[in-house]
Parts: structure tokens; sequence; C-alpha cells
């Protein structure tokens, strides 16, 4: 009797350990642990930034993308087949240049190392960053914010809390799409705001089928806890809803390169009156292989987006977007003085207002071109504004940005 009494006591005391274990990994903790863990992976090197971040040199086999059950058998491509034809002349240098024949200095991060070939760079999440976060499945995640030219109610205008100034192309096929775009630090007015200057790749309608590619510079303070201004990407094949991520915060973009981190702050910036810095970004489609390659400046392909992702960009893109984007949130009812670009206004013309210049589209046939029909977007003009311009150094260009609340923007 009383062996079965002890027994029976040892079942309950193991079945509630078992519950205690399992409650304890169900817990707040244990998920944001698993989720960090699922993000960084194993490093064969770590770099800190003097900015603070961590950047880890992860074998390029180990990186994030290859979480998607698509790409666990995936043989990475290790360059594309086919480059674009008829790069827009670049002969002045785009980013900082040196003398002496060193790799151009074109994030903070690079002031303490490298990663070596083999691996790819990746910056770490921190708990912090989750905290952050509506919650970890939205962690790195935006909703939809892409401006549609086409259809603008103005009874909507503040409903998702987005402001655009962009030019576009649309009315054709398109393979892909170039820019040389100016870097600032805009100020960023709320934590849950941010500025950002990118191109998109869009495909399908603006409903809830839409494929888009992303990629520029942007401050947010919410998704990186600073306000420092970052190299990032985005993608999506269902309208912001379910898939995609900034970055590689998530299953998707393969990364190939050493030497430049999705995330990662940008060095040198812009000053006012002062020296003025450009990225160029070159997003286009391989004609062999269907994936959507990403090239930043003149030597660093950066990786690509397998084509079995997308549904409509598995084709091609019907509508090219460059410019500026700002979050609206009304602090206590007003417009944001939230910055786009410089923050200045079009007008005011370089090393003052913020440019994209060198602006290109690739066609079917696998040429970079200007493109054609080039039209202007913005929401409210009074706040941030666009201006289009052509010549012979610059190609295809405009100024954009706007300082947000003014007394001609309420």
């Amino acid at each position: 009797m009383a062996t079965a009494r002890v027994g029976a006591c040892l079942l309950v005391a193991v079945m509630c350990l078992s519950c205690g274990a399992a409650a304890a990994a169900r817990s707040p903790e244990a998920r944001m642990h698993r989720h960090l863990k699922r993000l960084n992976k194993p490093a064969v090197k770590s770099i800190e930034s003097p900015d603070g971040d961590i950047i880890d040199c992860v074998h390029i086999s180990h990186q994030p993308a290859f979480d998607h059950p698509f790409l666990k058998n995936h043989t990475i491509q290790m360059r594309p087949s086919y480059h674009p034809e008829g790069l827009y002349d670049e002969s002045k240098a785009n980013v900082a240049s040196s003398a002496d024949g060193e790799k151009p200095m074109v994030q903070l991060w690079h002031q303490n190392g490298r990663c070596s070939p083999g691996t790819v760079p990746v910056r770490r999440t921190k708990k912090d960053d989750l905290l952050r976060a509506s919650s970890f499945r939205r962690y790195g995640r935006k909703r939809h914010t892409v401006a549609n030219p086409m259809s603008v109610d103005p009874a909507m205008l503040n409903e998702g809390g987005h402001q655009h100034a962009i030019s576009y192309v649309q009315g054709e096929k398109y393979y892909g799409a170039k820019a040389t775009i100016n870097v600032w630090e805009p100020k960023i007015e709320q934590p849950n705001e941010f500025s950002l200057s990118q191109l998109w790749i869009l495909g399908g309608s603006f409903g809830e089928d839409l494929n888009s590619i992303e990629a520029g510079w942007q401050v947010s303070p919410d998704l990186y806890g600073d306000n420092n201004t970052r190299l990032f990407t985005y993608w999506t094949s269902d309208a912001y809803q379910a898939t995609g991520c900034y970055n590689i915060l998530c299953a998707g973009f393969v990364q190939i390169n050493s030497e430049v981190a999705m995330g990662a702050s940008i060095f040198p910036l812009s000053g006012y009156s002062g020296s003025q810095y450009d990225i160029s970004i070159l997003i286009w489609k391989d004609p062999k292989e269907g994936h959507w390659w990403m090239q930043f400046g003149k030597e660093y392909v950066l990786g690509y987006w397998p084509s079995f992702l997308f549904s409509y960009l598995a084709d091609s893109a019907s509508m090219i977007e460059w410019g500026g984007e700002v979050v609206n949130s009304q602090p206590d009812g007003v417009h944001t003085s939230t910055q786009m670009g410089s923050g200045h206004f079009p007008e005011e013309g370089f090393s003052k207002a913020s440019y994209f210049k060198n602006i290109q589209v690739v066609d079917s046939t696998n040429n970079l071109k200007a493109p054609r029909g080039l039209g202007t977007f913005t929401e409210q003009s009074n706040c941030y504004d666009v201006q289009n311009g052509n010549n012979g150094d610059w190609g295809s260009y405009f100024y954009y940005g706007g300082p947000g609340r003014s007394s001609n923007c309420q």
C-alpha cells in the first residue's frame, strides 16, 4: 500500500515537473529565445560596429534564407547568368572613394573589420529589437505602403499614415531598375515613424496579390533602435499580408556577398551645403534562371530573390517607382515633422535637396535604358514634393522631399 502511495506521489511529481517545463517552454521569454536563435545563426566571427551593431559573419549556407522549405535543397547561384547591358556611365565615384586603391568605406562596421569569403554579414537581432515590435510574428514586416498613383482618394489620405514623393513608369514589361540615390539622415519625430528613399519593382494589382521588391536606405527607430541611415531591402508576394520581410529577417533573399550587410549603417552621409554622397542600386531579372538580383554600387552583387517567391514577378514587373516615403502618425492631431530626403523641398537644388539620378529600367532585351513617360506623384505636395529633370550628366533624375509639418503643411 505504502509502495503504491509512493509511486503515485512520484508520478504526480513527474507530471508537475513536466507541466512546469511545458509552461516554461511556452513563456514569452522562452519564445523570444527561440525566435532569436532562428534569426541569429552560428557565426564564424563577429564584428562590433562603432554604432553598437554586432555583425555576424555566417557561413553562406547557414543564412536565414535556407529556413524556407523550398530552399532546403537549393543550390546557391554564386553569380548571375546575365548582367544588364547599357549601364549609365558613372565615372564620378558614387561612394566615398580612396586614392590609394583600398576598398571604399560604404558601411560603418567596415571600420572594425570585414567578413571573409564564403561567409555573409548578418546584423545580429537583439532582444530589444523584438521587444520594440508589436509581436514576434510582425517583427521585420511592414504594412501595405506602396504609393498607388492611379488611385488617390483625398478622404483616405491619412488612413494608412504613409506619404510619398515619387517618380514612376508603367505600361510596359519591366525586368529591373536602377538609380543612384543621394544619402541623408532625416529627422524622425516619433519612434513609430520612419523615413526612406528607395526603388520599388512592382507586379500585379494594388490589391491583395501585389508583388514587390524594394531597396534603398531608411531611418527607422522602431526597427533598428536608433536614427542611423541604413541600407535595406524588402519583398512581399501578397501585399505585405503574410509573406516577406525587411533585409534577411525571414527566409527569402539569398545573400552571396561577404562585404555588405543588409540593415547596417551607411557611411558617410550627405550634409546640407556640404559634401554629397550617393549609393547606387540595381535590381534585375536574370533571363536564364529567373531570379531577381541586386547590385550595390559598381562592384557588390549582393544576392538574389528566387523566382519561386513570386507570382507576377516570376514573369516581369508592371510598374517601377523611385522616391521617398514617410509614416505620418499625426502626433497630437497635426502632421508629423518627420523629414523626407534631406528635409528640404526640391526647388532648393543640389547639396540642399535630396535627389535620385541616372534612373533607368531594364527592358525585355536585358538592356538598361532611360524610362519613358516618367510621371510624378505625391499625396500632399505642400509637405513633400518631387520635380523631374533630365540632362547629360545625370540622365533622368529628380529632386524630392520636404520637412513635413510647417505653416503650409498642417
